[in-house]
């Protein structure tokens, strides 16, 4: 379109912190909004030296960039752009590839399931966040404001600049265990303006920064009340209940059981199709309140028990102390990020 505002608005944002400098673009051909595959119509990557030498990544897609089209008049289209800092060799000239992807399958992501990203939120992208880099231990990633950009005015309401920051898988483990916010202000003096490294490995293998989370986890719980899960499925009978759960979510929502139930706090896992809720209490019940709801109410005395059986190996295990409780752990099939599976298996 011969009209802009949105995207001059952005564009204006990044000329207070890069003046005139140019940066390295990629333009989509086929916009989603003519049927095509990409929600960005464009991504800025910035060559920077400093605190430590990086490319800036920038989205251009994801709020309003030239005309008004959703009724909120507060905010721009979804009301943030993505920000990506990549670690970059000085002498690379041209940013990376697989970076600008990410943006566009996190894009892709949004604009399918309807389901958006604020700072603190955080997931599983279930492998290396380059593919080809399967040494690389930063497998999930978390969400910023971004430290430079912040939030912008614009002629179609307000917007935030979202960074993605890529996390080691145990440090993903830790912020489900405590909160995302919190284990980012222990990290934030090791990860200047929060550039991801695929190179790095989990910041837990530093003593103060793991005695920090540690401390924190210990002090405060898990302050997140759902996980999205592929699997959280149940049979009632005369005999008791299953639930059926995947492998790949086990450990980590043993993990969050243990931040949230001692707190008095409850867990919901969700599903596309089910609501399985887990409430702390004085005795054990099993409740189920409609189509595709089930509440499991867990005394103190058997969360040991219940966590014991949240191994992620397939495999149907009763709880002791929950009579007629059984769970059974299912494999989970990976997926990329188009969401096809990728022919490997957890559990």
């Amino acid at each position: 379109m011969d009209e802009s505002p949105g995207w001059d608005a952005i564009d204006a944002a990044l000329r207070n912190v890069y003046g005139d400098v140019a940066p390295k673009r990629w333009g989509t051909v086929h916009p989603w909004a003519l049927g095509g595959p990409d929600p960005l119509d464009g991504i800025s990557a910035y060559p920077r030296t400093d605190p430590v030498p990086h490319w800036h990544f920038v989205s251009y897609g994801m709020s309003e960039l030239y005309e008004k089209s959703s009724s909120d008049p507060d905010e721009s289209g979804w009301g943030f752009e993505f920000t990506f800092r990549v670690a970059r060799d000085p002498a690379d000239e041209m940013p990376p590839v697989w970076a600008a992807s990410m943006l566009q399958n996190l894009g892709r992501y949004v604009f399918k399931t309807g389901n958006w990203f604020e700072p603190g939120h955080k997931m599983n992208v279930n492998g290396p966040l380059q593919a080809s880099r399967q040494e690389s231990d930063i497998r999930a990633v978390t969400f910023v404001v971004d430290p430079e950009l912040g939030d912008i005015d614009t002629p179609h309401g307000s917007l935030r600049f979202l960074q993605v920051v890529g996390l080691a898988s145990e440090e993903y483990r830790a912020a489900g265990r405590w909160n995302v916010d919190s284990l980012m202000q222990v990290l934030a003096p090791h990860l200047p303006l929060f550039v991801t490294d695929l190179d790095r490995r989990s910041l837990l293998d530093v003593p103060e920064v793991a005695r920090a989370v540690q401390e924190g986890i210990e002090r405060d719980g898990s302050s997140a009340g759902m996980q999205f899960v592929s699997t959280a499925h149940w049979e009632r009978g005369p005999d008791g209940t299953t639930i059926k759960l995947g492998a790949l979510q086990a450990p980590g929502l043993a993990g969050a059981l243990r931040g949230r139930l001692p707190f008095g706090r409850d867990l919901v896992l969700k599903s596309d199709d089910t609501f399985l809720l887990f409430e702390p209490a004085d005795a054990f019940e099993i409740e189920e309140p409609g189509t595709g709801s089930l509440v499991l109410r867990v005394p103190p005395g058997a969360l040991d028990d219940l966590l014991a059986t949240l191994e992620p190996t397939a495999g149907r295990r009763p709880v002791p102390s929950l009579p007629g409780l059984t769970v059974e752990i299912v494999p989970t099939a990976m997926k990329d990020a188009y969401g096809n599976e990728t022919g490997e298996v957890v559990g």
